[in-house]
């Protein structure tokens, strides 16, 4: 029988996660911890704005309505899964620091747009932008979209994916005997980053291992070969 894996992360993308598991032999079990809601929001004139950042395609999703408006603007996307995203509704200058938060400062830092950057993303944002660039360069967050706990419980599984720090804290917060059950031994956690690995600590999983990269495929990577069922 092939090893359940929980999918945590939000859809679309659970969705996207869950086909990429059942090419490689595993069984996918599509159990999000976190729902998108997007959020009214409206952007400044973009006479006004230099360029954009995103953070995740989620972002881009949301704010997809106004791509066409920001079409020529240069964007800066934290890897290349949110830089295809960024193409797919229109912009044209699309740029990937092909990694974090820390690197998408960093190719921010090294682009010094002559203007404010607006980075629309989540309301609750895993990182603080404008912190990591520095003052060389004026980020203007801009919530379009706020990640709300499901208040799934935990499905029988070997294995759990997380996606971001802010899923990890949806899976602490139910705590050791709602997210692990009595069948806690053996289990993984397989984190796309230091941070989202860090609230899962206080949870007694068998293992938890850290992504090389912050990309969904170094994250199946850790999978290695489908292992027997716990």
């Amino acid at each position: 029988m092939a090893e359940r894996i929980w999918v945590t992360r939000a859809q679309p993308g659970a969705a996207r996660t869950a086909r990429r598991l059942a090419d490689l032999g595993y069984e996918p079990v599509v159990a999000p911890i976190l729902t998108l809601q997007p959020l009214s929001f409206e952007p400044p004139a973009p006479a006004t704005i230099a360029a954009l950042a995103f953070t995740s395609a989620n972002g881009v999703a949301a704010f997809a309505g106004f791509a066409a408006a920001f079409r020529d603007h240069p964007v800066f996307t934290v890897g290349a899964a949110t830089a295809e995203a960024a193409r797919t509704v229109g912009f044209t200058q699309v740029g990937s620091a092909e990694g974090d938060a820390q690197a998408l400062a960093r190719l921010l830092a090294d682009a010094a747009p002559t203007g404010p950057v607006l980075a629309p993303g989540a309301a609750r944002p895993a990182a603080d932008l404008q912190a990591l660039t520095g003052p060389g360069v004026r980020v203007l967050p801009l919530a379009v979209y706020e990640a709300m706990e499901t208040g799934v419980a935990a499905p029988d599984f070997g294995t759990v994916l997380i996606h971001s720090p802010r899923a990890a804290r949806a899976v602490a917060a139910l705590g050791p005997a709602a997210a692990l059950g009595p069948a806690a031994a053996g289990r993984l956690a397989l984190a796309i980053s230091e941070a989202a690995a860090a609230p899962l600590t206080a949870l007694p999983f068998a293992e938890i291992r850290i992504a090389a990269a912050p990309t969904e495929a170094a994250l199946l990577h850790l999978l290695g070969k489908p292992r027997a069922r716990v």
